[in-house]
């Protein structure tokens, strides 16, 4: 009894074992598919967060540097620009110090108001003395220009009138301008009775002269008589007109003759002079530098001459006056301290140290 029941239950047991491994063996391969699926899947997620992890980070990365280099460069900007702001404040403040003192040069030494003043006094009144000669000189002009016009008239009316003498009057005939219906007779009747007839000159008669040429057709029979020379002249001769124009033209001077000799000595006086009034620097103020410090002045190749100026700084106006300047206190300023130059200690006046 005991082995039956062993025999069915391991035959129960077969039969399950045996079913399990047929349903296993159908399920495996749809199993298989769902486990790559879900490992596909699970890869996927894992690398889509790493990946998602490093294009945060490298975002981080970037924000952070192109921060720092946008800092940067905007403080870069920020000096650049208040370094060009101060570089223009000092050379603004360099043309007014300019500006200042070549206008009192220019007053004191150069253009004296008051020598300017008597010049031009005694200018006005030598003016008025010339305008007066030459108002004098234009007056005796035009009576001397009427003067001539009246004698040309005068004797272009005794021309005509010894003309027309033969219309003199006469105690029979009274002549065209002697008319009996007027009271006086006309100016040409009273002009004609003055002048003399003009005389009649009669065409200079032909001289016959003896023909002492001898005949060289009889001297020498032999040789072939010229031809008759024609009336009109024969060759290619030009008409009348254009040679009495180019007889007659007027004169055209070449380039070097029209230009003054002192020409170019003029331009380059005219240039300097403009140089000199149009001067600017060239280079740009470079504070606390010796770089120019003993740098030469360097004309332009226009106004260049063999007689170079003098160096700037090597003439002053208190050098060429020496004597007046003996026994004068210097030149004392008031100004109070910059505070732009107080880091590298240097003050403008005395008074700056006190303060």
């Amino acid at each position: 009894m005991e082995n039956a029941n062993h025999l069915v239950r391991l035959k129960t047991v077969v039969r399950c074992f045996v079913t399990s491994k047929w349903i296993a063996e159908e399920n495996r391969q749809k199993e298989n598919e769902a486990a790559v699926r879900i490992q596909s899947w699970f890869r996927g997620c894992q690398v889509r967060a790493y990946l998602s992890h490093l294009h945060k980070t490298a975002t981080l990365i970037q924000k952070i540097w192109r921060g720092f280099s946008a800092r940067a460069l905007f403080r870069h900007r920020v000096k650049t620009a208040y370094f060009i702001m101060k570089m223009n404040f000092y050379n603004k403040m360099a043309v007014k110090i300019q500006q200042r003192w070549r206008g009192y040069y220019v007053r004191k030494y150069v253009h004296n108001y008051y020598a300017r003043k008597r010049y031009l006094e005694g200018l006005t009144r030598k003016n008025e003395h010339i305008r007066r000669d030459l108002e004098e000189f234009a007056e005796l002009q035009r009576r001397e220009r009427e003067r001539i016009t009246l004698e040309k008239e005068e004797k272009e009316k005794n021309i005509q009138a010894q003309r027309l003498h033969f219309l003199l009057s006469t105690k029979q005939c009274p002549g065209v301008f002697n008319s009996p219906f007027k009271e006086e007779p006309d100016e040409m009747e009273l002009r004609l009775r003055k002048v003399k007839p003009l005389l009649v000159r009669s065409a200079p008669k032909e001289r016959k002269t003896p023909n002492i040429t001898p005949d060289l057709y009889n001297l020498m029979p032999n040789r072939e008589r010229l031809p008759p020379i024609h009336k009109k002249p024969q060759g290619p001769f030009r008409p009348a007109p254009e040679v009495q124009q180019q007889r007659h033209r007027p004169l055209e001077p070449s380039l070097r003759v029209a230009t003054s000799i002192t020409a170019l000595e003029e331009a380059r006086e005219e240039l300097k002079r403009q140089e000199w009034r149009t001067r600017v620097i060239d280079q740009t103020f470079i504070p606390f530098s010796n770089t120019s410090r003993n740098k030469r002045y360097e004309g332009m190749m226009h106004t260049s001459t063999p007689f170079e100026q003098v160096a700037y700084g090597t003439k002053h106006f208190r050098e060429e006056h020496k004597k007046y300047l003996e026994g004068k206190k210097p030149f004392k300023t008031v100004f109070t301290t910059c505070h732009v130059f107080d880091k590298f200690g240097r003050l403008y006046s005395n008074a700056g140290n006190i303060v």
